[in-house]
């Protein structure tokens, strides 16, 4: 049976944090502000791909409030999240995400993100999508505040998941 879930994360812009996207440490003058990396769009994937199983989001696995995931890499969020969908029998086939964020250009990095979500996911990169665009300067995201990032992920599960 195929199980699509949807993710979705913001975070805010902040000095003296590495900006880290899709696993990739991007050059740019402010970070994201977060208890782990805050890899925006790690996290949309988590939640999309937790979405699928039906789970509860991101925060309910790693909470923020829990000292373990203090600045830690989101590539753990996203195997975790992984390694549910291979203990309920599963497989996931796709993802695609959009980051919106004004700068910087995300272009020449997309390649990158790309294999660290399918490594961290156990796919190939083909089944990845990762594109990016502006909010066109409107609102916070416009003003270049904090990113976002949306995802959807197709999962194929067993007929009888989740009856008891």
């Amino acid at each position: 049976m195929n199980r699509v879930g949807i993710g979705y994360d913001v975070h805010q812009l902040v000095a003296g944090r590495k900006l880290i996207l899709g696993g990739v440490e991007i050059p740019h003058p402010t970070g994201l502000d977060g208890h782990s990396d805050a890899d925006v769009l790690l996290h949309a994937i988590c939640d999309a791909v937790l979405g699928a199983l039906g789970e509860p989001d991101i925060g309910n696995f790693f909470p923020n409030t829990d000292p373990r995931w203090r600045n830690a890499p989101s590539k753990v969020f996203l195997q975790e999240a992984a390694r549910q969908v291979v203990f309920h029998g599963g497989k996931i086939i796709n993802v695609d995400a959009t980051l919106i964020a004004e700068a910087p250009k995300i272009t020449p990095h997309i390649q990158a993100m790309k294999f660290n979500v399918a490594e961290a996911l156990g796919i190939n990169p083909s089944r990845i999508g990762i594109k990016a665009t502006t909010n066109e300067r409107l609102g916070f995201l416009g003003r270049e505040e904090g990113m976002a990032a949306m995802a959807v992920a197709s999962v194929d599960l067993p007929e009888n998941y989740g009856q008891s």
